[in-house]
């Protein structure tokens, strides 16, 4: 499974991105898919979490309400749109495809995608 993560940038508080990650396996229905970000200094930090069919989605509290994951399983590709993006939201984004929901360990991700970054200016 190989996972490409894009749509990073920087970006003014308060502002807006959409980031993608694409899988290039047949199977990306039987994986659940999740985000997680890396900032500067610290550790891997789950972001959120979406079942196979999309149906289910867990969050970390921290995007509640202003980050949403989704996915298209007929292209292959789970999405995180960013609203309302913060300073603190400044940091490496990483996908990764798993088999179990909701996982918020990135020890429990079986698949990893290069990270893609995402700067918030103040």
């Amino acid at each position: 499974v190989q996972l490409q993560a894009s749509g990073g940038g920087l970006v003014q508080a308060g502002g807006s991105l959409r980031l993608s990650c694409a899988a290039s396996v047949r199977t990306f229905s039987s994986y659940v898919m999740g985000w997680f970000r890396q900032a500067p200094g610290k550790e891997h930090e789950f972001v959120a979490v979406v079942s196979r069919s999309g149906g289910m989605t867990s969050y970390t509290d921290s995007v509640k309400g202003r980050f949403t994951i989704s996915r298209d399983n007929a292209k292959n590709t789970v999405y995180l749109q960013m609203n309302s993006l913060k300073p603190e939201d400044t940091a490496d984004y990483y996908c990764a495809a798993g088999v179990r929901f909701p996982s918020r360990r990135w020890q429990e991700y079986n698949y990893w995608g290069q990270g893609t970054l995402v700067t918030v200016s103040s």
